[in-house]
């Protein structure tokens, strides 16, 4: 089987979402102890990352590939039109999540400790979405997970700025769930799925998503408090903040033709604008 098969299953495009949150968590870490860097646990750490979330799609598209099937949108994923098996996409959830836990023992015992309620979010955010609207929000606290686990890897104890960097990640990635989550409002009402534009409408729940945008931009800056000294941090800050503004102007609720725009460009420019600036500013 195509290893781009495989890539696309678990749509390796989107780590760009997560990936420089993680590093930034993980610059901090180095900061709080004098950047005492240690190639292992850096490489256990990416393991980590994309063994994670690996399990967390490929679970995703085996628990959901009978309403994929019957969604016109998603009709084409690799297991409902038989690219790859539901066997061996739950085979490929297994082995990520053995490498996962494995490397967190090697990390430090609280990484370890805290791994199984980590594969716990990411893995039952899959279901979710048959019971709550809120799902947006569970998928926003396994990708908030990055951050701060990365923090916990180098410094073995928990801190604000990372915390509060993670919290705003929660709103960011439910913010944007949200929106991408338009495209399916009827077809969520009729399946009898539960989602925000399926809850709110379509008008409300970008509403919903503003306001999950406007917590994400007020944690940010939060951090700077604890941190003055850096002068990149609050442009780092503007910039993603404008950049979420943007993103809401491209979708109204009589218009949804630039989710897609809104959803992956946007927030993907977003999310690796601010990690280089912010990492910059952490090594200066």
């Amino acid at each position: 089987m195509p290893l781009r098969h495989y890539l696309s299953l678990v749509k390796f495009s989107h780590t760009i979402f997560a990936l420089p949150f993680a590093l930034v968590g993980f610059m901090m870490g180095l900061k709080a102890v004098q950047f005492r860097m240690e190639w292992l646990t850096a490489l256990l750490v990416l393991i980590c990352m994309v063994t994670a979330r690996t399990a967390a799609m490929a679970f995703n598209r085996w628990a959901d590939r009978e309403i994929d099937a019957k969604n016109e949108r998603t009709r084409n994923r690799e297991i409902p039109a038989g690219i790859i098996s539901a066997k061996s996409s739950l085979i490929l959830v297994i082995i990520c999540c053995i490498l996962f836990i494995i490397s967190t023992w090697f990390i430090n015992r609280l990484c370890f400790y805290l791994s199984p309620v980590a594969l716990a979010v990411v893995l039952g955010y899959s279901y979710t979405k048959r019971f709550t609207p809120l799902s947006h929000f569970i998928l926003g606290l396994g990708l908030s997970f990055a951050p701060v686990g990365a923090y916990l890897a180098v410094t073995g104890r928990f801190d604000w700025p990372p915390v509060l960097i993670s919290m705003a990640v929660l709103f960011w990635v439910s913010g944007f769930d949200i929106i991408y989550a338009l495209q399916d409002e009827s077809f969520d009402r009729k399946m009898k799925l539960h989602s925000i534009p399926a809850w709110l409408g379509i008008k409300n729940a970008l509403t919903f998503s503003r306001i999950m945008h406007f917590f994400c931009s007020v944690l940010l800056i939060t951090v700077y408090a604890f941190d003055p000294n850096g002068i990149i941090y609050p442009l780092a800050w503007l910039v993603f903040t404008a950049l979420l503004v943007y993103q809401h102007s491209l979708v109204k609720p009589d218009d949804l033709s630039r989710v897609n725009v809104a959803f992956f460009t946007t927030n993907g420019i977003a999310s690796v604008i601010f990690g280089i600036m912010v990492m910059i500013d952490v090594i200066r």
